[in-house]
């Protein structure tokens, strides 16, 4: 036994949706008595950190409603059955920003919210950018507006709270150790 590992016990699905399944599972706990763990299954996602020449992040306005409020992050798009992290990498690049890359480069794996949920984000960097003439289009529900913002910037923007989600906020910091050296 993996050490503080909860051995399930049974699973019940609670919803299964386009997006995410929750189930929720009775386990036993290292202890040996049992608990009930409400689970959020997700089939992960990627984020990308696409460098312009000048060294600025190419970023994506949009509005989230579980936030109630529109806030600004990396582009980042969740993956489609069997397809890899960086093909999902460079289709969501394209479709929210219309830009390409000739360089890919994975920076790190992550979990979102391990406490609940499965979901797991790929970051990318993405430079040598290049803008796509027929890009593919975002998806027919998402709005997104466009800006390039510098690493100073974006620090600005966390502090205002206007860059407000976790994978963003480590983008960034990725950016200040790596790109502004």
């Amino acid at each position: 036994m993996k050490k503080f590992e909860e051995k399930t016990i049974s699973t019940e699905e609670i919803y299964k949706g386009r997006i995410i399944n929750v189930q929720k599972d009775e386990v036993t706990l290292p202890n040996g008595k049992t608990a009930s763990r409400e689970l959020i299954k997700h089939p992960g996602a990627v984020a990308i950190i696409p460098v312009t020449k000048e060294g600025k992040i190419v970023m994506v306005e949009q509005y989230r409603k579980p936030l109630e409020q529109s806030i600004i992050e990396i582009p980042a798009g969740k993956l489609e059955p069997g397809e890899a992290p960086e093909k999902t990498a460079m289709r969501e690049l394209e479709e929210e920003t219309g830009y390409g890359a000739k360089n890919f480069e994975k920076i790190y794996s992550f979990a979102t919210s391990p406490g609940f949920a499965d979901e797991i984000i790929h970051l990318y960097a993405a430079t040598d950018l290049y803008q796509i003439e027929q890009p593919a289009s975002p998806d027919e529900d998402e709005f997104v507006e466009l800006m390039e913002v510098s690493i100073e910037e974006a620090e600005r923007l966390v502090e205002k709270q206007q860059i407000y989600d976790a994978k963003t906020i480590l983008a960034i910091m990725w950016a200040k150790n790596n790109l502004s050296k």
